[in-house]
């Protein structure tokens, strides 16, 4: 008769049923397969990136053996032969050193950054999911179907009950005029501002470049003037203020003081990322408008930049590569994030469907390009490889996907939404610690725009991970539609600054959310 039950091997030492431990057994050797895997991927990178090394010692010995073999009369005679090549000594040390002038002259300079700071609202700014769907009911704008979107987007999307609002959107009603548009951006620029200048004891007139971003806000007298303004900059200050571009602005910013520091000497950039929400509320029923006012949140960063010589002891990073994607010249790209009016006339920016399909599009042109600047030999040989055999003999076999974390060891990727943070995580192959910098920035701040990548390095300092040589990964996305990468590199054993956002909460996270 057959025994329906489990059966016991009493040799197991702990009454495990048969059945469990040969399913146990047999899952072993594909668990050892994928670790020799690793291994032999682990180690053939470093056998390719030291390749270079391991060829010359060889040359180094060989050197080495004949140097010590030779005796004083084999070097008198050398010197009696350089010495009647006198001339062809000359012009060569000439030439050497000419061309060392030239490559010191003609090289970039290094652009550090010295100092960054982002801004944490009061908390009395604070908007919880039960806050936001009273307000969005009490306004008398939303139809049922419209609330019960909202709140399935709240929901569904990584934000946190500690996010925050601007102050006049949590008046009954709310109240989105200029002037309290213009108090925001005051809020939020002069109070990250007067930090980085607290944390840096930089003096605001010796800043020779002034470059601020914010899409959606853009009042006359501009943002920029506002902030020379404020702090009395000086009058030959080369100011920016950039509009219209989309939650990647802030990389863009970044490469507009970069370029700037190449033709000014000895002079410190700041660049000021933010976004405005209190005259950019959709007041409507349309579904694809209703987006943003779910996800987007209060903040704001600013960063000290210097090409100064001096800088580099202090300073936290210096800028590798910034790398720019623009897919506006498509249609469906140009339109996916599009700013226009409803059926009833009411203003809001609407999300296509296509949003994330178009993201992954631009994010592969942008890492096509980055990548033979940042990844590994290794890498970059088993791309071709793959390449030439898809090319030349299968046209089915997948294009090998570059191992990134093998060129970065931090990855700050906006928090534009839920859905953007896991594809990339997806795609790149990441691990959950890579993408948790951004998952609890979105949890804490919702989606501060072009600040955003700022919040989350500042989780990854107040982690106490950023170690010397360290290089971290920005990219952002925003529209247009734009993927914009920014490479930075630690120049020390990176510390949180004075006032991080992070300051009070950092131990609380990461928090476990809910799928």
């Amino acid at each position: 008769m057959e025994q329906s039950g489990p059966t016991y091997d009493s040799g197991s030492g702990g009454g495990a049923p048969v059945g469990v431990r040969i399913q146990h057994n047999r899952r072993l050797p594909d668990f050892l397969q994928s670790v020799n895997l690793k291994y032999v991927k682990l180690g053939y990178h470093y056998l390719i990136s030291n390749l270079l090394t391991l060829c010359f010692i060889p040359l180094i010995i060989i050197t080495s053996i004949q140097v010590s073999e030779m005796n004083i009369d084999d070097l008198r005679q050398l010197w009696i032969h350089l010495q009647f090549n006198l001339v062809s000594v000359v012009i060569c040390s000439a030439i050497l050193v000419f061309g060392l002038t030239v490559f010191i002259m003609t090289r970039p300079r290094p652009v550090y950054l010295v100092d960054y700071s982002c801004y944490k609202p009061p908390h009395n700014l604070k908007a919880s999911y039960d806050k936001f769907m009273e307000h969005s009911k009490l306004t008398g704008d939303f139809d049922e179907s419209s609330l019960e979107f909202q709140r399935n987007i709240l929901e569904r999307s990584g934000l946190g009950e500690e996010t925050y609002f601007p102050e006049a959107m949590h008046a009954i009603p709310p109240k989105p005029s200029m002037a309290a548009a213009r108090e925001e951006a005051e809020q939020v620029m002069y109070g990250a501002l007067d930090n980085l200048f607290s944390n840096t004891n930089v003096n605001p007139k010796d800043i020779g470049i002034l470059v601020v971003n914010c899409s959606l806000f853009n009042p006359t007298p501009s943002l920029s003037a506002m902030i020379v303004n404020k702090y009395r900059l000086r009058g030959n200050i080369r100011s920016y203020n950039l509009g219209g571009m989309g939650c990647s602005a802030g990389v863009i910013a970044v490469d507009l003081a970069k370029d700037l520091l190449q033709v000014n000497w000895n002079t410190y950039a700041v660049v000021v990322s933010t976004e405005n929400i209190t005259q950019n509320w959709y007041f409507g029923n349309k579904k694809s408008m209703l987006i943003p006012n779910c996800l987007f949140r209060v903040g704001c960063s600013a960063v000290l930049l210097s090409n100064k010589g001096k800088d580099r002891r202090r300073a936290k990073y210096r800028l590798v590569h910034i790398v720019r994607t623009h897919k506006g010249a498509d249609d469906k790209a140009f339109r996916c994030v599009y700013q226009e009016q409803d059926d009833q006339g009411k203003t809001g920016v609407s999300l296509s469907k296509e949003l994330m399909a178009i993201a992954g599009g631009a994010l592969k042109t942008n890492i096509t390009t980055l990548g033979p600047l940042v990844l590994p030999v290794s890498e970059q040989l088993l791309f071709f490889a793959t390449l030439v055999i898809k090319k030349l003999f299968n046209r089915n076999v997948k294009p090998y996907i570059p191992d990134f974390k093998l060129a970065f060891d931090h990855f700050c990727i906006h928090a534009g939404g839920r859905a953007v943070i896991d594809e990339l995580e997806k795609n790149l192959q990441l691990l959950p610690v890579h993408v948790e910098a951004s998952r609890m920035t979105l949890h804490r701040f919702g989606n501060t725009s072009s600040s955003s990548i700022w919040y989350e390095l500042a989780y990854i300092e107040a982690k106490g991970r950023m170690c010397r040589g360290h290089r971290v990964w920005q990219i952002a996305f925003g529209s247009g539609f734009k993927c914009n990468s920014a490479v930075w590199q630690a120049l020390q054993n990176v510390k949180p600054s004075h006032h991080s956002p992070w300051e009070d909460c950092i131990d609380n996270y990461p928090v476990k959310l809910i799928s």
